[in-house]
């Protein structure tokens, strides 16, 4: 089933972010993870696709195993990072063999080893090159990406926003937001995409924080902020891995509380493969 259409329906959606595991034996403790938050009736679950080679065929068997085996609707990321138009077609039908009906077109970061992203050959340097090249040839409902503080690469917002109007403009059906500590962000990132006429499900990712260094990682790579009170209390509590974690859930569990108030299409958690957190948050919101 194609999410836009899952979003019509008339209460919020959950969703769940899951990144395929370097080895065999990861991915069989993923697939249970996943197994285990059926019951949370989630609308979809995602699985991202890596940089480097040796996961990417891993993406699509993972995404084709949790619709047939476990019966969630799922979503396979794709990106421009490394591959040629042909290479595209191909994954995507690949995809579409495996009965799935959902992508995540993204443009992708370079390699960790790599500084800066090259346009492969006879590619694509930009999303919404790959959103109009999957719209044109498949029948795929198409998510992207978008950034309420901003891109980490972009010169201003205004500039920002309207890279991301051009993937709408291309053919996305939604926006999935990368993470975000403080709601106000998530916000005005929506009333300023409906000021330049965007007016598609705006999805808002959230991340419990479970490890310190993990998300100061993360958020330096994404253009994403910390509050101050927030970094305050996780500093305070360096070295008690319990009482970060219990820090992150509630900080997580109040910003879910408070979008849902203001009728967020749903929310999309970025689990890091974990469910307690994840599960945690959702039991509180029930």
């Amino acid at each position: 089933m194609k999410i836009i259409d899952i979003l019509k329906q008339d209460k919020p959606i959950f969703s769940f972010e899951f990144f395929p595991p370097k080895d065999d034996e990861g991915f069989e403790r993923l697939f249970k993870t996943i197994d285990n938050l059926k019951s949370c009736e989630p609308a979809f679950v995602s699985v991202t696709y890596g940089a480097g080679g040796s996961t990417r065929s891993k993406t699509i068997e993972l995404v084709g195993r949790i619709k047939k085996e476990i019966g969630l609707e799922s979503m396979a990321h794709l990106t421009c990072v490394g591959h040629s138009s042909d290479e595209l077609f191909h994954i995507l039908d690949s995809i579409k063999l495996q009965d799935i009906d959902n992508v995540l077109a993204l443009r992708g970061d370079p390699p960790a080893d790599v500084i800066n992203f090259t346009k492969p050959d006879n590619g694509f340097g930009y999303a919404q090159e790959l959103v109009q090249f999957i719209r044109e040839r498949f029948s795929f409902c198409i998510g992207v990406a978008g950034y309420p503080e901003g891109h980490p690469e972009s010169t201003n917002r205004k500039e920002d926003l309207l890279h991301l109007k051009n993937k709408v403009l291309a053919g996305a059906s939604f926006i999935i937001t990368q993470l975000f500590f403080d709601n106000k962000h998530y916000f005005e990132f929506v009333n300023n995409l409906r000021n330049i006429g965007v007016d598609l499900p705006v999805i808002p990712g959230i991340m419990p924080i479970v490890n310190l260094k993990q998300i100061k990682k993360f958020t330096k790579m994404c253009g994403a902020t910390l509050p101050s009170d927030l970094m305050e209390r996780l500093e305070d509590a360096q070295g008690d891995q319990d009482a970060i974690c219990k820090i992150g859930i509630d900080h997580a569990t109040m910003q879910c509380r408070n979008l849902l108030k203001q009728n967020v299409p749903g929310i999309h958690f970025y689990t890091l493969n974990r469910s307690r957190a994840t599960l945690s948050i959702l039991e509180s919101l029930m």
